[in-house]
């Protein structure tokens, strides 16, 4: 389940779909070398998203984990490994 305190690199793995979806709404660009790290919740405000933004994107992306269960779409997990400085 997705809250607002999953790790991004948890999020990411266990949901790739998350990828797309954080990008479109502006949270996190992982494509572009953005860090990974921290809470779903603190990318959202270093972006300057408020609550009920998080919980909206907290509610639509847990909705679209159900509907690909559902529909059994099961996305591929990928692994996120850290960058060594």
């Amino acid at each position: 389940m997705i809250h607002a305190g999953i790790e991004i690199e948890e999020l990411v793995r266990t949901y790739p779909f998350s990828v797309k979806y954080l990008m479109e709404h502006g949270v996190k660009c992982i494509a572009c070398g953005e860090p990974v790290w921290g809470s779903l919740e603190e990318a959202a405000k270093e972006k300057g998203f408020d609550e009920k933004s998080i919980n909206k994107f907290v509610m639509e992306m847990n909705d679209i984990a159900k509907e690909q269960q559902v529909s059994g779409h099961n996305e591929t997990v990928i692994e996120v490994k850290p960058i060594d400085n």
